[in-house]
């Protein structure tokens, strides 16, 4: 069990740390996410995605012409963020960055347990089929795409809850 450590200069030191569970399930549970790659020439580049997180680590999609594979090409260092602060406030909310690296999928078995994942979370709206090593869309807002997208599933290195009575707690992994 991974257990969250309160940064004091950012958070009150006497608060109870979220136990991971209830971040897991934050994770589990969002519907979109923002992920964090970095370009060749060191600049970040962060867009909003769906995914899932899956048997403990993050699982997203990319086509091979996107920037997100272009930067994954050069460095496969990620940060992936979601949350909820934004409806409740600080005390109200909790937000999670998780960093880590990006290992790309290409399992026959592994792709289609993620596609089968992804069509559980979000049914037709982000629907999967596994075509060789990538997934191909049978569905999304109603059309289909002719190209594959590319999975990868980012392993938390680190993770950062950040909200509630707590302020700021880290969980390395």
């Amino acid at each position: 069990m991974t257990e969250g450590r309160i940064d004091p200069r950012y958070g009150d030191a006497s608060a109870t740390a979220p136990a991971w569970d209830d971040i897991a399930r934050l994770l589990t549970d969002a519907q979109l996410y923002w992920i964090v790659t970095v370009r060749a020439d060191g600049r970040p580049h962060a867009v909003p995605l769906v995914g899932v997180w899956h048997d403990g680590a993050f699982a997203f999609c990319t086509g091979a012409d996107e920037q997100k594979q272009r930067n994954l090409d050069a460095d496969l260092h990620v940060a992936v963020t979601t949350g909820n602060t934004g409806a409740g406030g600080w005390d109200a909310g909790r937000d999670v960055v998780v960093e880590g690296t990006a290992v790309r999928v290409t399992d026959p078995d592994d792709l289609q347990e993620l596609a089968d994942a992804w069509f559980e979370k979000y049914g037709d709206d982000w629907h999967f089929a596994v075509r060789g090593d990538e997934f191909v869309e049978l569905s999304h807002s109603g059309g289909g795409t002719e190209g594959g997208a590319r999975v990868y599933r980012v392993a938390a290195d680190k993770a950062i809850a950040f909200g509630g009575d707590h302020g700021q707690t880290t969980y390395r992994f």
